[in-house]
């Protein structure tokens, strides 16, 4: 009878295995997958479980990608969010598995098909060699605002309603700086970026060429200021306004904008000597960036313009939602 070659060393192999301690066969497991997936999955060039982000009173592992992905490790985005580091994952309406922090049948309809996507696990290496996985760094405002939206449509059952005051703790925290930003500082990652990365982003919004002028303040954010202000509103007003109107017009719109754009419109459009300034500073807006960030921007100023009964209620409002780059939030201790 001739013996299979294979056959004896498959019966070795599990002889070996049984003599190990558990530790050992999952060490040798994660080694195994490491070296399967390291050719398919970026590496984490920065960030390290000695430096973690904090954030809402928890620490997260973050780190950022070959590829520039920003990451939050899997256990620490759940944590985060008052789940368990280790919550299963399930099928919740459908086939497709969703992560454990957003599984339920209460928040199902408020996501998103963009954030379904968004939400799938990024597997990547980090420099110790093993693969992990985590979760992309920009989601987590967007699965706050599902719970949030949940809990004020009344849906959200008791045993979640901690995860929703969880991620109001967050999204007042992310209010005050980006998350990408808060990834790079705790990684390092902000030492090595490129120099001219503010440049960048004022580019997309700063045009090089003045654009032909259009009305885009409507005349209802004037209307609503000189009401607020407790001022005559007329026709005419729109043209014969008070010369604050520009102070805040700089205050609730362009410092609120993008980091400097305040600074690089000045620099493109100079007062001239008798103090007035050739063009309006939003024709040096990009068309397709720049514009279309002012116009949003000045919806959502006018739409707390209307939420208030007066200019200081008014400012609170849009400091705690629009708040300057860099500026302090105030918290609604009053309200």
């Amino acid at each position: 009878m001739t013996t299979d070659p294979n056959d004896s060393r498959s019966k070795g192999g599990k002889a070996r295995a049984e003599r190990m301690s558990p530790e050992q066969r999952k060490e040798i497991a994660q080694k195994a997958a490491a070296a399967r997936w390291s050719k398919d999955v970026p590496e984490a060039l920065y960030g390290s479980p000695d430096n973690p982000l904090s954030l809402g009173g928890t620490e997260i592992q973050c780190f950022v990608l070959e590829d520039e992905t920003r990451v939050l490790s899997q256990a620490g985005f759940l944590q985060a969010l008052g789940r368990h580091r280790k919550a299963n994952v399930r099928n919740e309406g459908g086939d497709e598995r969703l992560p454990a922090i957003l599984q339920g049948k209460a928040i199902f309809p408020y996501i998103s098909e963009e954030l379904r996507e968004k939400s799938r696990p990024v597997s990547f290496r980090v420099q110790t060699g093993g693969v992990a996985l985590g979760y992309r760094a920009e989601i987590l405002p967007e699965v706050c605002e599902v719970y949030l939206t949940a809990r004020d449509a009344g849906v959200l059952p008791h045993n979640q309603k901690h995860v929703a005051k969880q991620a109001e703790i967050l999204i007042r925290a992310l209010a005050h700086v980006g998350i990408i930003a808060l990834v790079d500082e705790a990684t390092g990652y902000q030492d090595v970026r490129a120099r001219n990365a503010l440049n960048e982003i004022l580019e997309q919004f700063i045009a090089e060429e003045l654009r032909k002028w259009t009305k885009v303040f409507p005349d209802d954010f004037y209307r609503q200021m000189f009401r607020l202000r407790d001022w005559e509103w007329k026709a005419k007003s729109v043209r014969q306004r008070p010369g604050v109107v520009g102070k805040y017009t700089n205050d609730l719109v362009y410092e609120r904008l993008a980091p400097g754009v305040l600074d690089a419109l000045k620099a493109k459009n100079p007062k001239l000597s008798k103090g007035t300034r050739k063009h309006r500073h939003h024709q040096w807006l990009t068309e397709d960036v720049g514009d279309p960030k002012l116009r949003e921007h000045l919806a959502s100023v006018i739409t707390l313009m209307k939420a208030s009964s007066d200019w200081e209620q008014f400012k609170r409002l849009v400091d705690r939602a629009l708040p300057k780059f860099g500026a302090t939030i105030e918290m609604p201790l009053d309200d």
